[in-house]
């Protein structure tokens, strides 16, 4: 596939320093830029570190997407089968960040391994962890080494330490962390005990450490990259679970389905496509309006995607993903909102406003309560949970950030499960088909008899 510009940059960076960074914005491509420096400096096998919920969704299809005649398995799963894939000969294996410590019990397992890619390097801040420390041996053991983040040091310029360390032993930021964290910070006494310290960063501490690294780093900022479009869109595949698929099919072809939790029936072709496309986003609900909850697949994914930018709009279509949405959101300890039917005029005003004075990361909505009116331009991204079968929705809920006062590019980033009638959903909304909240005219390919007539 080609290129831009801006990707081709930060291939010839990482040919030029086999070990550096690429701090480039979330969206411009950091992924893609790696796999072909990568594939034009070949010389042994890669190793792809990131986290769990994108392995296939952000990794594994940008392999096949840009790299054919190359092979990739993705080691998860129980020791055997993550021994398995790195012993299977693959050219890429991909793995996540836990794995490092699994990895560094047995060193032969990077045996032939000449490239490691290592995304969100700032899971490896703490020199202290385990996962730091096993980190360390990898870094050793493979030459060529490029650490992604768009927020290399979001919480304090001290995070940036441990991960250069990794990259050049000690040469730009020196070797002992108390000593750096003395040159860019004041101690601030904040108890009786001497150890009782806050250290704040000293003015400019930030442009100092920039020039320290310039020579191995590259950034480009997503809003900066003239070849990217203004607005782009881009869909994020996951693979739900067997057990997920295995009822999925028996509600396409039943209309029945049987849980732990309860029993869950569809009178009509329409109620049981609604009723998938409940499921494929984690519960379902009984004729009684209850919650029959399923799974969580998809919410570290977005949790993770949120992570790696600075403020996103969410769309969530059923209670049960609002609900899902908070506490994954209470867990990564990001400062929220959300706004349906349930929430009053004041309370939108008063969210919208937090939101737009950076004091809130995300804010959660429904398409149909927030898809008109709100100026949310603070977000440079919208977060599809799961796809709304209303096409004026689509559009106008996509038009919150990217609307007049934004002056920076946006991107829509959209969550389907491959192989399931959500990927329809917005080949559809691409489409701008009309009556788009006719479930049954949309999907009728998935409510058909064995005999082709409907169901």
């Amino acid at each position: 596939m080609e290129l831009f510009k801006h990707q081709l940059e930060a291939d010839l960076h990482w040919q030029k320093n086999p070990r550096c960074f690429n701090t480039s914005d979330p969206g411009t491509g950091k992924t893609i830029a790696s796999l072909e420096g990568y594939k034009l400096s070949i010389k042994g096998r890669l190793l792809v570190l990131a986290p769990l919920s994108i392995l296939q969704p952000s990794w594994g299809d940008d392999i096949k997407k840009a790299m054919p005649g190359f092979t990739y398995g993705i080691a998860h799963g129980t020791p055997k089968k993550r021994t398995d894939v790195f012993k299977s000969g693959v050219d890429i294996v991909i793995t996540n960040h836990d794995a490092v410590k699994w990895i560094a019990k047995d060193p032969s397992l990077l045996d032939g391994f000449s490239h490691l890619v290592i995304d969100e390097f700032t899971c490896f801040k703490n020199r202290t962890t385990q996962r730091g420390k096993a980190l360390a041996l990898i870094t050793r053991t493979i030459e060529h080494v490029v650490m992604l983040s768009g927020t290399p040091n979001s919480n304090h310029i001290t995070d940036i330490w441990y991960p250069a360390l990794l990259l050049d032993k000690g040469e730009r930021l020196g070797k002992n962390f108390f000593g750096f964290r003395e040159q860019v910070c004041t101690p601030l006494q904040v108890g009786p005990k001497p150890e009782m310290k806050q250290w704040n960063e000293k003015e400019g501490s930030r442009e100092l450490v920039a020039d320290l690294l310039k020579d191995i780093t590259i950034r480009h900022k997503f809003e900066e990259c003239l070849d990217i479009p203004e607005h782009s869109v881009h869909t994020m595949h996951i693979d739900m679970p067997k057990q997920v698929m295995d009822q999925y099919a028996l509600l396409q072809e039943q209309s029945f389905l049987e849980t732990d939790d309860g029993e869950i029936e569809a009178d009509h072709a329409g109620s049981r496509v609604k009723k998938m496309l409940q499921l494929l986003s984690g519960a379902v609900y009984d004729s009684d309006g209850n919650i029959i909850k399923v799974h969580e697949d998809r919410y570290e994914l977005v949790m993770d995607l949120a992570a790696e930018r600075e403020q996103c709009v969410i769309a969530f279509n059923w209670r049960h993903e609002r609900q899902a949405l908070c506490k994954w959101a209470d867990k990564y300890g990001f400062k929220y909102g959300y706004i349906d039917g349930s929430v009053s005029m004041e309370r939108r005003t008063e969210l919208v406003d937090q939101f737009q004075q950076g004091k809130l990361k995300l804010i959660f909505a429904h398409p149909q309560s927030a898809g008109h009116g709100l100026t949310l331009t603070k977000g440079t991204t919208t977060i599809w949970c799961s796809p709304t079968y209303n096409a004026e929705h689509y559009q106008q809920f996509n038009r919150r950030i990217y609307r007049a006062g934004q002056d920076r590019k946006t991107e829509t980033l959209r969550i389907a499960a491959r192989g399931t009638a959500e990927e329809d959903v917005y080949e559809k909304l691409d489409g701008k088909v009309e009556r788009m909240d006719d479930l049954l005219n949309l999907f009728c390919q998935f409510t058909k008899s064995k005999n082709g007539a409907i169901a």
